[in-house]
């Protein structure tokens, strides 16, 4: 009961913007409960606003949510679109596209929002690189993805674009 009770307190601490609290009551939670998904979350959701965390162990802290509740599409999409703010692409599309899997109600805005993400991150991550065909190959990506979004096929679009 102890652990129920760390993470209501450690919820709390999260709601009201105090994320050092909260990640020290997710890491009782945990402490007490190494299985808790929600524990392993919220630390990961905390640590944004609690810079002494690391990236590794803001990371570690999703993927243990989601390898301990692969079925819940929130801890798909929000180790998603962690993984794109630390331009780790190829990931981020995987974890974005098994929340689609797990979601199918909402896929749409799984891919939206990779294909959005993707086009605005990828081009600053990838500076050093950035030719006119890598451009080419981010925006190619990124269109991919909203088109899926709204269920266009690339043969569709082209034969509304040329009209």
């Amino acid at each position: 009961m102890a652990e129920n009770k760390d993470l209501m307190d450690a919820q709390e601490a999260l709601a009201k913007g105090d994320f050092e609290k909260a990640v020290s009551r997710f890491n009782k939670a945990i402490k007490a409960d190494p299985k808790c998904a929600e524990a392993h979350f919220g630390k990961a959701e905390a640590a944004v606003g609690f810079p002494k965390m690391s990236v590794e162990d803001v990371q570690t802290s999703y993927k243990k949510a989601v390898d301990l509740d692969p079925k819940n599409p929130i801890y798909q999409s929000s180790y998603a679109a962690f993984l794109v703010e630390i331009g780790r692409f190829n990931e981020a599309e995987a974890a974005y596209n098994q929340a689609a899997t797990i979601d199918p109600d909402n896929a749409r805005y799984y891919y939206s929002e990779f294909g959005m993400e993707y086009m605005l991150k990828a081009p600053i991550v990838m500076e050093k690189f950035l030719d006119d065909k890598t451009k080419d190959m981010i925006m190619a990506k990124g269109l991919k993805y909203l088109l899926k979004a709204v269920g266009i096929s690339e043969e569709d679009a082209r034969r509304l674009l040329s009209q």
